[in-house]
């Protein structure tokens, strides 16, 4: 059974990612397109014989390529030919979303329009007229609350209807005025003729775009016929000027007016009616003059953001506490039961001590990936952005930069990649790139678990304070040095900004669920696989070559000191039997034993390559409070943050601090020797600022357009980390902590 192949698009906030999940469940991936970094999710949907690939495009305004995302979304419909195309449609703001309904009919894919969030429109005294839409426009219009999956075995039904009959529709031909009408008409007649990209596109449509300046197909038209391409512009550039000339306008703003006016005169004809009282506001206006409100918004999000710690710290604490045990355990039986050797190392040290202490923090993640979820989908995430416009323009930024920030993990959990790409929405270059540098001092998932660590280890009692302190320093730290680019390297004027607020909404379960778990899903892969090899090869680094052979000696010689020393309890010692009770002078002969075993480890440690590294940087790094198993887990940050999590706890379990109790790594390091709260502080904000990880400098380097920005990222983000890191240690211990 061949499987069908459905495109969900729509306007962002339409519902299409609650319709893809209501209709996919569990049966679906997320991956990249090719070439690209663009997410691409898809599912299966199972009807009866049939089974329907269902591909949720980008969110998109437009057809028009101006963003990656457009681009995007307009290949797949033009390449890969679904069957139809669902766009969804908002019921609540039907002129606004028709607009790229227009499109895709103008492009000639079957498209079948789903009416999403019904209910919210009628709450609203806003009625729409399914059936004469649907006759107007010619295509099957079907009422949805993706929310409930209401409408969606409909949708299916319409899309089987369609696949069965072959249903390929003609292009949809809007009248823009006859300026533009008698040009475009010149213009199809020219690339019908030659053929120019009639392969893949109506002859109609490439006209248009070339009227549009599309820059994709400008570039195509080229390639394919310089000569026919010159000629077509050439009558773009005769319109364009007599445009200008007569009205002011551009033929852009000519083709979107025609548009919405086309979309106005179908309206008007039976299908929308509105009752309601003019001066009444909606439910979202009221919580919106609340919660958006300029002194109030910002104290509420303050405490939102308190909320979530306190609900992931309270909730998280005993599954990872179950975790942690069973790492313990899991680690206690491999060293009891391996035979001594580099396997039982690799396995006990490597891979149990360092992956099991990223994954100890799954349910910490979760439960954060949860909290965050919730904001997203109810619709507050878009209020944080619209408040934090007014301070983000202080600092010299645009307000679209903020939906990069909390992608980046501005609240927490997410990833510096994701947010990187967001800045594709930022027309201004400068802006851009000020944005692009500063979103990896966010508090993204992979700095979650360092902080966690050292929170756990020495800020138990005051945990979510202390990472609500952290994610307002994040921010802090980031505007400033936004401010600090924006008035040296990238000089220029602020851009203006509007966004569209989307009603609220209450999430469901289901696509909460779904939300929470392909982000935890993608940190548990994370850790099964990258951070995994990194874990095996820093192991080795710090494996090999150990100490040398005089100094191994010395340790023997010691061992056989003490032991000559107390020839009794050395006897005792050998005879006893597992769990058996030491004599008194048996248990000073085992101290000093394990002490030289520790120390011996200790040795190994520093003389292999790791540590060597480790050791040399120390002559630096001290004057942060940063020792050489410190140094050696930062290093290895670069490539993951959640690696300065996984080589701690290699570190410290090759350099046994008690290598005969199963503890977690917090406990390790509260107990460590230089360890004290003012260190955990310095390592959080040098965690905090220091080089991003090596993926997003380079994604950083693609969007910047070169290395030189990846490179700055790296050099200038370390030298600002260390320089605080050494500020807050040296000041601190002055002042006696």
């Amino acid at each position: 059974m061949s499987d069908t192949t459905l495109a969900l698009a729509g306007n962002p906030n339409s519902g299409k990612t609650t319709l893809f999940n209501a209709l996919t469940g569990a049966r679906q991936h997320v991956g990249n397109y090719p070439g690209v970094t663009v997410e691409k999710k898809e599912g299966i949907h199972v009807h009866e014989d049939r089974r329907f690939k269902i591909v949720d495009l980008p969110g998109t305004y437009s057809l028009t390529a101006y963003s990656l995302e457009e681009v995007v979304a307009r290949d797949f419909l033009v390449n890969e030919r679904p069957a139809a195309v669902i766009d969804i449609v908002d019921a609540a703001n039907l002129e606004r979303n028709l607009y790229l309904t227009l499109q895709f009919m103008e492009l000639g894919v079957p498209v079948i329009v789903a009416l999403n969030m019904i209910d919210v429109a009628q709450q609203r005294g806003i009625s729409i007229d399914t059936a004469v839409l649907s006759r107007l426009l010619k295509v099957p219009v079907v009422a949805t609350i993706a929310r409930r999956g209401e409408g969606k075995a409909e949708l299916i039904e319409v899309a089987e209807r369609i696949v069965g009959e072959g249903i390929r529709p003609q292009g949809l031909d809007i009248s823009y005025g006859e300026d533009i009408d008698h040009a475009l008409a010149e213009m199809e007649q020219a690339i019908i003729a030659a053929n120019l990209l009639t392969d893949v596109y109506p002859a109609r449509w490439v006209a248009l775009k070339y009227m549009e300046n599309d820059e994709q197909i400008l570039s195509l038209g080229r390639q394919a016929d310089a000569a026919l391409s010159a000629s077509l512009e050439a009558i773009v550039t005769r319109v364009t000027d007599h445009i200008k000339a007569t009205h002011d306008l551009y033929p852009e703003a000519v083709i979107a007016d025609h548009r919405y006016g086309f979309i106005k005169s179908i309206l008007q004809q039976g299908v929308l009616s509105v009752k309601h009282d003019r001066d009444r506001l909606y439910m979202s206006d009221r919580i919106d003059s609340v919660l958006t409100n300029r002194f109030a918004g910002p104290l509420i999000m303050l405490a939102v953001v308190w909320g979530l710690y306190q609900f992931t710290f309270t909730y998280s604490e005993l599954p990872v506490a179950w975790l942690e045990g069973f790492f313990g355990w899991l680690g206690g039986m491999a060293e009891a039961y391996l035979p001594d050797g580099l396997i039982k190392s690799l396995i006990v040290s490597g891979i149990i001590d360092g992956v099991g202490g990223v994954l100890g923090f799954v349910p910490l993640i979760m439960f954060m990936f949860l909290g965050i979820a919730f904001l997203e989908d109810s619709g507050y995430m878009a209020r944080v952005a619209f408040m934090l416009d007014r301070v983000f323009r202080v600092f010299g930024l645009h307000g679209s930069s903020v939906m990069a920030f909390i992608v980046s993990g501005g609240i927490a959990g997410g990833c510096a990649v994701p947010g990187v790409m967001a800045t594709r929405t930022l027309k201004s270059p400068r802006e851009r790139l000020a944005t692009l540098l500063t979103v990896p001092f966010m508090n993204c998932g992979a700095k979650l678990p360092v902080f966690a660590l050292l929170v756990a280890a020495f800020f138990a009692s005051h945990e979510a304070l202390v990472m609500f302190i952290i994610t307002l320093v994040s921010w802090a730290g980031a505007l400033l040095v936004a401010k600090l680019l924006r008035s040296t390297v990238v000089r220029g004027e602020s851009t203006p900004f509007v966004m569209e607020l989307p009603p609220y909404r209450l999430p469901t379960f289901k696509g909460l669920l779904i939300h929470t778990w392909e982000r935890t899903w993608q940190y548990v892969r994370k850790a099964g696989t990258i951070i995994l090899g990194i874990s095996i090869v820093l192991w080795a680094l710090m494996t090999f070559p150990g100490a040398p052979d005089a100094v191994k000696q010395q340790f023997d010689t010691d061992r056989q000191a003490v032991t000559v020393a107390s020839p009794a309890a050395a006897q005792e010692i050998e005879n006893a039997a597992e769990g058996a009770t030491l004599s008194a002078a048996a248990q000073t002969l085992q101290g000093k034993l394990d002490g030289i075993a520790a120390l011996e480890a200790e040795a190994d440690l520093r003389y292999s390559v790791a540590g060597r590294i480790g050791t040399a940087l120390e002559t630096l790094s001290h004057w942060a409070g940063f020792d050489w198993r410190t140094n050696i887990a930062l290093v290895g940050g670069f490539a993951a943050k959640e690696v300065v999590v996984s080589t701690l706890g290699t570190a410290y379990s090759l350099g046994a601090v008690d290598p005969e109790e199963a503890v977690s790594l917090s406990t390790k390091l509260a107990t460590a020797p230089g360890w004290r709260p003012l260190t955990a502080i310095s390592l959080i904000v040098f965690t905090m600022f220091y080089a991003p990880c090596f993926v997003s400098v380079v994604c950083i380097a693609r969007e910047a357009g070169g290395w030189k920005w990846g490179a700055f990222s790296m050099v200038f983000n370390t030298v600002l980390a260390f320089s605080l890191a050494v500020v807050v240690y040296q000041v601190g211990t002055l002042l006696g902590f």
